[in-house]
């Protein structure tokens, strides 16, 4: 009788991801920091601290498998209901990871960049921000990007807003508004259109991320908590997308007949 085939390794599964196609751009729910320090009788803070390690994991090895996009929900425009003592800590722990970090992202040539309403963040949290984003505007490696008092309708909001503003100034007329146009107002404007979203801790919803990027993105739902998601559940994540068919509304026999097209061309 034949023995199973044992899983590959954490060396193996990185260097098959790297060898096949690889989303372009991915965005990540950061989910069960609290859950996770409620299970040790730890206080919420210690769950968030252990969750910017996995932060850290998470995307050396984006960069190392050479994805183009990494965006990391960190900080929603609804987390500013929390308890004060609470947010208080994540803005501390924000500040921590970007000065520790400054110097990783600047020797691997990754461009920092960040979306939402950035302006509501302390001052002590965004003059580090703002500075280490200008430092590395001229790398040409991943953007990693730090969703920060973000929204998804928020986002669409604002978008809307800015149309309307430029359609009052006689700069668009509402009959040439199209979907690549309203892109171009969004925060994401200069990112890759995103192919895949993953959440962790086991939760099946959106939670007002990325709402009009993931219209085609692939859903990626973990059972592992944020502060346990290092590189090998990344990794899966990104296999599990790999061995998915990516179809825009087509049907699998035009999708086929179109990668033939393509591979003879």
């Amino acid at each position: 009788m034949e023995r199973p085939a044992s899983p590959p390794s954490l060396t193996a599964l990185e260097r098959l991801v790297q060898e096949r196609p690889l989303p372009r751009h991915v965005g990540i729910i950061m989910d069960g920091n609290g859950r996770w320090a409620e299970m040790r009788g730890l206080p919420r803070m210690e769950g968030h601290r252990e969750g910017s390690t996995s932060v850290r994991e998470v995307t050396r090895c984006a960069r190392r498998v050479g994805l183009k996009a990494l965006t990391l929900y960190a900080f929603s425009s609804q987390n500013w209901a929390r308890p004060a003592e609470e947010v208080a800590a994540l803005m501390d722990l924000l500040r921590e990871y970007l000065e520790s970090e400054r110097e990783e992202i600047l020797d691997n040539g990754i461009r920092l960049n960040a979306i939402g309403e950035v302006d509501k963040l302390p001052r002590f949290v965004k003059d580090p921000l703002d500075r280490l984003r200008a430092e590395s505007a001229n790398n040409t490696g991943m953007v990693l990007t730090l969703a920060l008092s973000y929204g998804g309708r928020e986002e669409l909001l604002q978008a809307a807003r800015r149309v309307a503003e430029a359609a009052s100034r006689g700069e668009l007329s509402p009959e040439n508004l199209d979907g690549q146009t309203f892109e171009s107002y969004l925060w994401t404007h200069d990112l890759p259109a995103v192919d895949l979203v993953v959440r962790t801790s086991g939760e099946q919803r959106m939670s007002n991320f990325l709402l009009w990027q993931m219209a085609y993105a692939e859903l990626c739902f973990s059972e592992v908590l944020w502060p346990d998601f290092r590189t090998e559940a990344f990794l899966r994540c990104l296999a599990q997308y790999q061995q998915r068919e990516r179809r825009f509304g087509l049907t699998s026999a035009q999708v086929k007949r179109e990668d033939s097209q393509r591979a003879k061309a």
